[in-house]
């Protein structure tokens, strides 16, 4: 005997499909042809996070950063086996729920440049396919896997630009001393590789129809997918209120400098805080983490209000993105300063 799921997304859309005795709910959805969004699989990332409104279920193992600690309910959907009918919610719009499998395509390097120590900014352009033609379609926030040439690995990269018609897809990654697709990017890639591209997935993303402010916090390789937010922004000319708290170790791990400016001459409403953890005394920008500039800021936020209902009413949207420990420290700072859990969207890094 089958269980019965319903995952209700963010905007209120119900997607429904059975889920086998001893299957995870991830799996159930596959096999009825809808692709949640996910990344790890494992239980490590959080990125099939929801909450089971309903039922009752078993959560296998999985890390402890991977789910905030101040929801009973909350579940990795790669770990959750029913033991009744589900009732689930998901913190993420209908959009990001495709109604069949992950598309897979191939692209060639058109750019590889360092741009930081040990970070890369790698653009490609795909190659055109009957489904899509030569388009890069894809919601700002989300991230692609990408293979390569010759096989096997696969690993998860966010997208730093937005869809776009000549299938352009731009990423900024960071070099690991042990990573294989680290190895490759800093050995043997050269323009014209063909890599295959496994994408667009995930649930990161704006809240849509939002018209609070849009706070982001991002540290190192996690501004891409704020990069691709900030940039729809103003692609669409939205005027909400927005900042960023960029983050790195070391002034020499600062990047896209350049292109933070020309999204400040766009986007006038934009203010942009650079936070250095370990600055050289020549440093003028702000110390300490980029955490610590989003508590400072929610901070000043909660003393300019009279009330606490009024306080969390104020409250801004916040979209984190970085290592786990980052974005764990950055969720217990908004819960602290009463922002509501649904106004706090998170990816986190997978190793």
């Amino acid at each position: 005997m089958s269980y019965q799921i319903e995952l209700t997304t963010r905007d209120g859309q119900a997607f429904g499909f059975a889920c086998e005795p001893g299957q995870d709910v991830l799996a159930a959805a596959a096999a009825a042809d809808i692709t949640l969004p996910s990344q790890c699989r494992r239980g490590s990332c959080g990125a099939c996070h929801a909450t089971v409104t309903e039922g009752a279920y078993t959560l296998g193992e999985h890390s402890a950063d991977a789910l905030p600690a101040d929801e009973p309910r909350a579940v990795l959907l790669c770990r959750t086996t029913p033991s009744a009918d589900l009732r689930v919610a998901a913190p993420y719009d209908h959009t990001k729920v495709l109604l069949q499998p992950v598309a897979v395509r191939a692209a060639r390097i058109v750019a590889l440049e360092t741009i930081a120590d040990d970070t890369r900014r790698l653009e490609l352009h795909l190659e055109p396919d009957d489904a899509s033609g030569s388009a890069a379609e894809f919601e700002a926030g989300q991230f692609v896997e990408l293979a390569l040439p010759e096989g096997g690995v696969r690993r998860p990269f966010s997208l730093a630009n937005t869809s776009n018609w000549e299938g352009r897809l731009e990423f900024l990654i960071r070099l690991r001393p042990e990573g294989e697709f680290s190895a490759y990017l800093r050995e043997r890639a050269q323009p014209g590789d063909r890599l295959t591209v496994h994408g667009p997935q995930g649930g990161f993303g704006l809240i849509a129809d939002s018209l609070r402010p849009r706070w982001f916090v991002a540290g190192g390789t996690g501004l891409a997918p704020v990069l691709s937010m900030l940039r729809r922004m103003a692609d669409y000319g939205e005027m909400n209120d927005a900042r960023l708290f960029f983050g790195v170790n070391r002034e020499s791990e600062l990047f896209m400098l350049d292109e933070l400016d020309a999204l400040r001459a766009a986007l006038p409403q934009l203010h942009v805080e650079l936070c250095v953890r370990e600055p050289d005394d020549a440093w003028e920008g702000a110390h300490g983490t980029p955490v610590d500039a989003l508590a400072a800021g929610l901070a000043a936020v909660a003393t300019s209000v009279a009330t606490s209902v009024a306080t969390s009413a104020a409250m801004p949207d916040i979209y984190v993105c970085g290592p786990p420990a980052m974005v764990s420290a950055a969720q217990a700072v908004a819960a602290r300063s009463r922002v509501p859990s649904a106004q706090f969207v998170s990816e986190r890094f997978t190793v």
